[in-house]
């Protein structure tokens, strides 16, 4: 081999887009079972039936074509319309009445009609890759924002002083993030930490590093509470669990969720009165 030296300029002139096939196996098969759909008004328990008992595996996914979710998103609203217990082939086969039920609950059948019927534009095209790309991100740090937003809007009724998404000071001058102190991050006598989640991943684990983060550095008087919530813990129970075992011990005062809200509201109102805070 001749030896050479390349330079900057040369490496740059030649570099060029890497085109990756997306199409493996799987997705060719479904594309083609695709095409063989019918198109009409509308469809039913037939419909899902005939498509579920042609490959169980590509049904689900299809599915979730069709309602524009992530596996992570459809599977934990899946399990939860069947009553838990999972979702998988073996659960068809115990009771599929019940299983097509559940998919008639997602209203898999109405998103069938709407995107079968649909009027194709050249925009579609381009809203899909936003969708998936772009959007797809966007959808998870807004599901985040939304719990802080409505847990904001209940302290915002009861505390007239507190800080947002701020780093704490703590016991021995240690500090950790927090969604919320009241009344101050110096010393807060409360913390409240808001998480939602509609898709399992690394976010969810953070949450525990976050928690352990806080109760290390915060003052033992201080009381600190969690507001979450999210179909997908069904699918990371083992953390939930450990989060629920810090509530058992003391570190964490109560744990809400949306439909807690109300149990929320009561619980700041009694510690602004105990803890004489304006």
């Amino acid at each position: 081999m001749k030896r050479t030296q390349q330079t900057l300029s040369e490496i740059l002139s030649s570099l060029q887009p890497l085109q990756v096939d997306w199409q493996d196996d799987v997705a060719l098969r479904v594309i083609d079972y695709l095409k063989t759909i019918p198109q009409k008004k509308k469809y039913g328990r037939p419909d899902i039936k005939r498509i579920l008992n042609h490959n169980f595996d590509d049904a689900l996914l299809i599915f979730r074509l069709f309602l524009g979710l992530s596996k992570d998103q459809f599977i934990p609203m899946l399990n939860s319309e069947l009553g838990g217990g999972g979702s998988g082939i073996k659960r068809y086969n115990q009771d599929q009445d019940a299983y097509i039920q559940a998919l008639v609950s997602l209203e898999v059948p109405q998103a069938m009609a709407a995107c079968i019927n649909r009027v194709p534009h050249w925009s579609d095209i381009l809203v899909e890759r936003l969708r998936s790309g772009r959007g797809s991100a966007i959808s998870g740090m807004k599901r985040g924002r939304t719990v802080e937003d409505f847990v904001e809007a209940i302290v915002k009724r009861i505390f007239t002083s507190y800080d947002v998404r701020c780093d704490f000071s703590g016991i021995s001058g240690k500090k950790a993030k927090c969604d919320f102190a009241i009344p101050s991050r110096d010393l807060p006598k409360i913390i409240i930490e808001s998480k939602g989640y509609a898709a399992t991943g690394s976010k969810m684990t953070d949450i525990m590093g976050d928690l352990e983060k806080i109760m290390t550095a915060k003052r033992h008087d201080t009381t600190l509470l969690l507001f979450t919530d999210g179909l997908s813990w069904n699918q990371r129970q083992s953390d939930l669990a450990k989060i629920i075992k810090f509530q058992n011990e003391g570190y964490i005062e109560r744990i809400y969720t949306l439909k807690m809200a109300e149990q929320l509201e009561e619980d700041l109102k009694s510690l602004k009165a105990e803890l004489g805070l304006e």
